[in-house]
């Protein structure tokens, strides 16, 4: 049984915002790559506890997120590709699939850092369903026949997950205090808007993920029907809305596919 382990860095406790952590120049930058390592072993040993057989990790913050040397050592590294980005990896021959440290789309109320892609998003929509990052990946993990299971991160990005995958097992490590969406706002607003946020102790939140992790691999394996994640059929249309940003206004683009959801977002 071989199962990805999709990472991102904006939703791990501990990490607060995007100024000290998230960037290679941030002061806490290296800390941040550490906790989300560890929220990812934690995740590791729950899946092994389960029944996992192989498990593979892939680095998905930009400016990468995972600390190899602390990276438990049962499992391996996937960073950059080799065609991409899309698909993700996912056309490697995984059975199910997990995510840690996920932040929430563009535009949720109360989400800890949330953005698709960059900050300077408004929304994005494919097939007319609102989708962020997590969105992206869960399609493009069905078009391969890789299962959506288990997803962390602060308490609205797990809404989100369990709204697109119904039957999903979600950890929350954090919520966000901030409501509205910031749809008013330019990117350089939007960046540091969703900064506020109560966080679970690194150690708790570990401990939530590892059992979580081994509660949705158990159940997969079980009874598989029991998560129900959100389908679409090609052809295929994902509209973005961008913000303002001081070189450009704000504006619109669409690309359309007949049949590849991967070939389309490559665009």
């Amino acid at each position: 049984m071989k199962l990805v382990v999709m990472t991102d860095l904006e939703g791990v406790a501990g990490v607060i915002n995007t100024t000290d952590w998230i960037y290679p120049q941030s002061r806490y930058y290296e800390t941040a790559k550490e906790l989300l390592t560890r929220e990812v072993n934690a995740a590791i040993d729950g899946f092994f506890a389960a029944g996992a057989d192989k498990i593979v990790v892939v680095d998905g913050h930009g400016r990468g997120g995972i600390n190899g040397v602390l990276l438990d050592p049962r499992a391996e590294l996937h960073r950059g590709w080799g065609k991409g980005p899309y698909p993700l990896g996912y056309d490697y021959g995984y059975d199910a699939a997990a995510w840690v440290g996920q932040h929430p789309k563009a535009g949720t109320p109360y989400g800890h850092i949330c953005h698709t892609d960059d900050f300077n998003v408004i929304d994005c929509t494919i097939n007319g369903i609102s989708v962020g990052e997590f969105g992206h990946a869960v399609f493009l993990a069905q078009q391969y026949g890789v299962a959506p299971i288990f997803a962390s991160g602060c308490e609205a990005f797990t809404k989100e997950a369990q709204d697109l995958v119904p039957g999903i097992e979600t950890v929350a490590v954090k919520r966000g205090l901030m409501e509205g969406s910031g749809d008013e706002c330019n990117v350089r607003e939007y960046e540091v808007r969703n900064w506020a946020a109560i966080h679970k102790h690194p150690e708790v939140a570990r401990r939530l993920i590892r059992e979580g992790a081994e509660r949705a691999l158990r159940r997969w394996l079980d009874a598989p029907e029991t998560f129900r994640p959100t389908r679409i059929s090609p052809p295929f249309t994902m509209t973005y809305r961008f913000r303002d940003t001081d070189e450009k206004a704000a504006y619109e683009k669409t690309v359309t596919h007949p049949s590849d959801l991967a070939a389309m977002m490559n665009i």
